[in-house]
């Protein structure tokens, strides 16, 4: 199931690449997107071996690892999205009722077709998209 990291790991990278020169610590980084800061290290950790962030030790910030053009937001959700799945199937239904024995089945497939077409939107945009809705007039 998709929670708030897709959302606040893109959030994460538009604020990286409107500020490339600066060296954005995690609680800055926190205060925009209103959360805690170790949640903010815990999806910087995700982008960084994802390889769509750089990161020094001992230095605060973090830089794109490519133009913002190049990261597609399909490669954000899977980077923070560990299962990749928008639907989940609920486990052990009742295997002797009509419904229950067949109901798993039926809803994959169905959850199989929103999944990839959330895939193929998520693969259509990417930061610089989102970029050029935050600050229109650039």
């Amino acid at each position: 199931m998709i929670n708030s990291r897709v959302a606040v790991a893109i959030h994460i990278l538009a604020l990286i690449a409107s500020k490339p020169h600066d060296d954005l610590a995690s609680d800055y980084i926190a205060s925009s997107v209103n959360t805690n800061p170790v949640v903010i290290r815990r999806i910087l950790g995700m982008l960084r071996k994802a390889n769509l962030i750089r990161t020094s030790a001992g230095k605060a910030g973090a830089a794109l690892a490519s133009p913002p053009a190049q990261i597609s937001l399909l490669r954000v959700y899977r980077a923070v999205e560990p299962d990749n799945e928008l639907f989940a199937v609920h486990e052990n239904p009742n295997p002797y009722c009509p419904v229950g024995k067949r109901i798993n089945a039926v809803l994959e497939e169905a959850f199989h077709g929103a999944q990839m077409a959330l895939e193929k939107k998520l693969a259509s945009q990417n930061i610089q998209d989102v970029l050029d809705h935050l600050f229109p007039e650039k």
